[in-house]
């Protein structure tokens, strides 16, 4: 097969309808664990929450988890009036009755009854990391190339220079890489980003990422490959997770930040409860403990602790 521009090639092997890795391999609950998970997830659920009321008096009409996985998320936020998931399967069996359930056509595509979202907190975890997007490479020359893959081995090789719109942000955002060094595009995310903001219409976006800042972007590229919880070499043939970090500072955003700092400002201790209470309430501080537990891993450097934050606020034209 010939080498393809490896933004098509990454599409084609999470998301095509016969091939994608999301639609016919399990999914990421199937392959590692994201911090949706178990009591992690609820922790975050809550997190997000509290973030809500910082600036909201009444809770969300709506919460929408793009990128829902398995609805593991949703699973936490039952409280609130309606919970909407969208992912790029079918409906998930065993999901709660109580969440409505959306199927998407994948990356940077949104389906198109997603519109008008009111009082909504919309939440992208782990979405732009796996919309796929120009991978370019700078030649011995200088020039800012895009790569080319061959979606059955992973090889690698140069194409032509970089289309005016990728060349365009390559230069605001991913500012003078040196030979032999990568640049991951983050184009296609931005609009995917603009694109959900653009369908609420009151409410709060938090998008949750592994990604970098423009003084500290990553010279090798962060394209990575999963497969059964271990790192693989990124092949695009739709066996393995493909994802890349991203350039969150290019985002519209109102605040961004990274999880540990957003989380210790919401509240999270990971602060043991007194040993006394082991003995009036043994249950509650088993809870106590799991809770702590839980926060630790959410605000550990190294681990979840270094996501970052996108928050994006939008007031209706009511609203002043």
């Amino acid at each position: 097969m010939d080498p393809i521009p490896w933004r098509d090639a990454w599409h084609t092997a999470l998301y095509a309808a016969e091939l994608g890795f999301y639609v016919t391999r399990g999914g990421p609950a199937a392959h590692f664990t994201t911090a949706t998970h178990g009591v992690t997830g609820a922790v975050l659920a809550d997190a997000l929450l509290r973030l809500w009321g910082r600036s909201h008096d009444d809770p969300p009409k709506v919460v929408v988890d793009i990128g829902a996985g398995r609805g593991e998320l949703l699973t936490h936020l039952l409280s609130v009036e309606s919970a909407v998931g969208v992912d790029v399967v079918d409906r998930p069996e065993g999901l709660d009755p109580r969440i409505t359930w959306v199927r998407s056509p994948g990356g940077a595509l949104l389906p198109d009854g997603l519109h008008g979202l009111h009082d909504a907190l919309v939440i992208a975890h782990e979405w732009l990391d796996v919309v796929p997007c120009t991978i370019a490479e700078v030649d011995d020359r200088g020039r800012l190339r895009e790569v080319l893959v061959d979606p059955a081995t992973g090889d690698e090789l140069l194409g032509g220079d970089l289309g005016p719109e990728d060349a365009e942000w390559a230069a605001a955002h991913w500012p003078d890489p040196g030979p032999g060094e990568r640049v991951e595009v983050g184009r296609t995310r931005d609009a995917a980003w603009a694109d959900l903001v653009s369908r609420v219409h009151s409410g709060l976006l938090v998008a949750i990422d592994y990604g970098h800042l423009r003084a500290n972007r990553p010279t090798a590229g962060t394209l990575t490959a999963y497969r059964a919880g271990s790192l693989v070499t990124p092949v695009p043939d739709g066996s393995c997770d493909l994802t890349a970090h991203v350039a969150m500072d290019s985002l519209d955003a109102d605040e961004l930040a990274r999880q540990r700092e957003v989380l210790r400002g919401l509240g999270a201790r990971a602060t043991g409860p007194e040993h006394a209470r082991a003995n009036d309430d043994p249950m509650g501080y088993l809870r106590a403990l799991e809770r702590v537990s839980a926060e630790a891993e959410l605000i550990r450097p190294g681990g979840f602790g270094d996501f970052w934050w996108a928050v994006k606020h939008v007031k209706g034209p009511d609203v002043p």
